[in-house]
């Protein structure tokens, strides 16, 4: 991982924006698909099929806007001002920064079972804490897009949207591009809180949120660890796997 540099107020600003621009990345492409499909399908729109396009196109997009757009909004600032002094775009990325320059290892695989006991552990303890707090809903339903199953391959629709699609689009955002870009400027402890508190803050419920937030702490932690995402974005496939099985099997 790459050292962390000096704090500065250029560091803040850096900070900032891309925590901010990841947030936006992830809310603004959800508009994007969902108002066009609406428009478009009707009430056809919230059947698996569909629902499972959206999930497909909305995290394509993400991937498009934090990975390609803003390296050229710098370039083009470059271009306007030439007389700036010439620097390497640190908006730009690359298979390292994404923690995807090799293939997954043994060790990979090996410590996502381990991150899940650390991670169940974790969001148990938190979960039981949060309780003392009255408004606090612990057995309040996540809204994943997915109501209802006709067919087998209606489930099959919903476990490539939400135990495929999403975990892998998710780390290569949050514990790819978001974190390999705060490592550059951050220590490994502020890093991994500012995109877990993002991360749980995008899933928009207080019981959900409260137990992302540790996932991504051991995800970054993970990353930490192999210097890649191939270990958590395996973590958060059997997660969020063992969680379609409660919500939608038993």
């Amino acid at each position: 991982m790459v050292t962390a540099k000096k704090f500065n107020h250029n560091t803040i600003y850096f900070v900032i924006f891309v925590i901010a621009w990841a947030a936006l990345a992830m809310v603004a492409s959800q508009y994007i698909v969902a108002y066009p499909m609406l428009w478009l399908l009707g009430d056809k729109f919230t059947s698996p099929l569909w629902t499972c396009i959206y999930y497909a196109l909305t995290y394509l997009i993400t991937l498009a806007l934090v990975i390609f757009i803003p390296p050229r909004l710098v370039n083009l600032w470059h271009k306007k001002h030439p007389s700036a002094t010439a620097q390497t775009n640190p908006l730009a990325t690359n298979a390292t920064e994404l923690g995807l320059q090799h293939l997954p290892t043994f060790t990979d695989i090996g410590l996502a079972p381990i991150g899940y006991v650390v991670y169940t552990l974790g969001a148990n303890l938190l979960i039981n804490f949060m309780q003392i707090f009255p408004w606090f809903q612990i057995d309040q339903t996540q809204n994943t897009g997915f109501g209802y199953f006709i067919t087998t391959g209606d489930r099959v629709l919903a476990i490539i949207a939400l135990v495929l699609i999403a975990p892998i689009a998710e780390e290569i955002i949050m514990r790819g591009w978001l974190y390999g870009k705060l490592r550059t400027k951050l220590k490994a402890p502020l890093a991994i809180l500012l995109v877990s508190l993002l991360f749980g803050l995008l899933h928009g419920q207080w019981n959900v949120g409260v137990g992302v937030f540790v996932l991504s702490a051991v995800l970054c932690g993970l990353r930490e660890i192999t210097g890649t995402i191939w270990s958590g974005m395996l973590l958060h496939i059997i997660t969020n796997g063992i969680a379609f099985y409660a919500l939608y099997v038993l």
